[in-house]
Order: structure tokens, then C-alpha cells, then sequence
């Protein structure tokens, strides 16, 4: 509503200082403060009583058709979204309410299955894995006895030649 920068305030407070004085200056900006406030309160209130009365004329109702004549496909949308409201209140004894019933039960088997699947298919790369990890450990075992075997002759031929 009123815009005022840092320097105009500064330039208002100054102004403020010198005519009223350091010693009444507090109790003006008081008075200023309460009456910006009862003016804000008047202008909500007028505000609300505005609204009010407008929604009990109608005014609402005129301005929904003004929309819709200038902008016939947001309405349709609105209208599309108001439908999709409503197809989750369906009367599930409706042919409606039995396919969105059956769609269900069909998303939960096929939910179901692809866990299972998932499961399976994570138990056999761990079974893949742990099989793999025994082959490594073997041959690490095999590797360091015939390193240890050659290690051993190794001595033994250094110990019979000296």
C-alpha cells in the first residue's frame, strides 16, 4: 500500500524527531502504530463483508460461467478432473466398481509375482556367487600347496648340495 524506502523513512523519522522532540516521539509513533492497525483491521473487514456478500448473491456462480465462455477447454479439464474425483467414490456393486475391483486383485498378482520372481532371482546370483567364491578359495588353497610344495623341495636340493 504505501511503499516507502529506508531513506524516506530515515528522512520521515528525522523530521519526526525534530518537530514532536526525543521526548514525545515515542508516544506518536505509538498513536501511528495503533492507528495503522485499526486501519488495517477496517480495510479486512470490509474486505470479508465484500466477499461475503458476493458469494450470497451469486457472484461466484456469474464469474464460473464468464470462465468457461472464455476458456472453454480449462472448464473441460475441470471438468475431466471433477470426473476423475468421482471415479473413486464408484458403487462397488456397479459393472464400474466390479472392473476396478478385478483391475485390483490383477495388479496385486502381478505385483506379487515380479517379487517373487525378484526373490528368485536374487537367491540364485547369491547361490552363483557363494559357488564362485568356493572355486577362488579352492584355487587359492591348490596355488599356495604347490607353492609350498616347490618351496619345500627347493630346500631340500639347497641342503643336499652344500
Amino acid at each position: 500500500m504505501f511503499d516507502f524506502s529506508m531513506g524516506e523513512l530515515l528522512v520521515v523519522g528525522t523530521v519526526a524527531l525534530i518537530v514532536v522532540g526525543p521526548k514525545d516521539l515515542p508516544k506518536l509513533f505509538r498513536n501511528v502504530g495503533q492507528f495503522v492497525g485499526k486501519a488495517r483491521g477496517m480495510a479486512r473487514e470490509f474486505s470479508k463483508a465484500m466477499n461475503d456478500a458476493a458469494d450470497t448473491t451469486g457472484v461466484g456462480d456469474v464469474a464460473k460461467s464468464f470462465k468457461a465462455a472464455t476458456n472453454p477447454l480449462g472448464t473441460a479439464m475441470d471438468g475431466v478432473k471433477d470426473a476423475a474425483k468421482s471415479i473413486t467414490d464408484i458403487d462397488p456393486n456397479s459393472q464400474t466398481g466390479k472392473l476396478s475391483k478385478e483391475r485390483e486383485e490383477a495388479k496385486k498378482k502381478i505385483e506379487a509375482n515380479a517379487a517373487r520372481v525378484a526373490a528368485e532371482r536374487k537367491a540364485r546370483e547369491a547361490e552363483e556367487a557363494t559357488k564362485k567364491a568356493k572355486e577362488l578359495e579352492a584355487s587359492l588353497k591348490r596355488d599356495d600347496s604347490a607353492a609350498d610344495a616347490g618351496a619345500g623341495s627347493g630346500a631340500a636340493g639347497d641342503g643336499g648340495d652344500a
